[in-house]
């Protein structure tokens, strides 16, 4: 039998990546943000119904422990914060079950980094520079918000559309039968195949206002059109491809505990599995982050766009299922 064991980048792709890595470090250090390494393990996983957390069983000295490989950085670096670190960045392995293809791998790394202090606008300018630093060509860049894409490219607003609507339009972009999917479902369905494919064609695309329900960790706050409830948080696009999610985080440990339950309680609902809930990070909370905004940022795709390659694959050394 022969053994694939050829790493899914050339070496002379791998110095490049070497190169951008270190342009990203050297953009840090000139804001003074500071560099952190913490575990990619955890007691906690991500209870996100999006996310499918990988974990193992580890021998501690607690005894048999299941132990959670993070999907980001961002539990322990919020800890970090909250106990008084200012600014912090990590490039962080991350992993994500059932994540892989041109643009996902089962293990990745992720750009994650804080900003105590920072409106969300001052957080997506600072993104902004970061994406050109490496993509110093790409266009200029617009600002959507999220219910005004759905009006443009589907004729319906997100937020008060029926959701018999929403399961029969979403079915018919996605050749699928949406019956009894949750509103969220079709919603990201649409727009994966709707909306995104023409987001950062010629420039980069940032998104605004969600629905408050894909808040995730991040504050809510009201729409200035009709007082709904939306998510204080962005993603932005570049050449096609979503490359960071940033969000004004939330640091009440009250909420943040009663939005691990609804997860979990909805990941029930859904036939999936229930994940651990972080308690370090809900005590840290409880104890006092600062307020101030955060985001990740996927450094794979952002080198796979700078170096011109068509997989993240063609920029990491031994991309699944070749590791």
């Amino acid at each position: 039998m022969t053994i694939d064991w050829q790493p899914t980048a050339s070496i002379e792709t791998l110095r490049e990546r070497a190169r951008l890595l270190a342009e990203v470090r050297r953009f840090f250090a000139e804001r003074d943000v500071l560099e952190v390494e913490t575990p990619v393990l955890g007691h906690g996983g991500s209870t996100d119904v999006h996310l499918d957390s990988l974990s193992l069983t580890a021998t501690t000295p607690a005894g048999r422990e299941r132990l959670w490989l993070q999907t980001s950085p961002e539990f322990h670096m919020k800890r970090l914060l909250a106990a008084g670190s200012g600014p912090i960045f990590q490039l962080a392995r991350s992993f994500r079950d059932s994540e892989v293809g041109r643009r996902h791998n089962l293990e990745f790394t992720m750009l994650e980094w804080y900003r105590p202090g920072f409106t969300l606008v001052e957080l997506i300018d600072e993104t902004e520079a970061l994406i050109r630093r490496l993509l110093p060509d790409l266009g200029p860049r617009r600002l959507h918000r999220y219910r005004e894409l759905f009006r443009r490219h589907l004729a319906i607003d997100p937020f008060t559309a029926p959701l018999a609507s929403l399961r029969r339009l979403a079915g018919e972009h996605g050749g699928l039968d949406m019956t009894g999917a949750l509103r969220d479902d079709c919603l990201d369905l649409l727009m994966s195949l709707a909306i995104e494919p023409d987001l950062g064609d010629d420039g980069l695309d940032v998104v605004i206002d969600y629905p408050a329900s894909q808040a995730a960790l991040a504050r809510r706050h009201r729409d200035a059109e009709d007082g709904a409830w939306v998510a204080s948080r962005f993603e932005a696009y570049g050449r096609g491809l979503e490359l960071a999610n940033g969000y004004d985080e939330l640091i009440d440990a009250d909420e943040q505990a009663a939005r691990f339950v609804e997860d979990n309680a909805q990941r029930r609902w859904l036939g999936k599995p229930e994940v651990d809930v972080d308690q370090r990070l809900l005590a840290a909370l409880d104890a006092g982050m600062p307020a101030g905004c955060g985001v990740a940022l996927g450094i794979d795709r952002l080198i796979q766009l700078a170096l011109g390659k068509a997989s993240v694959a063609e920029v990491m050394a031994f991309a699944t299922p070749r590791c």
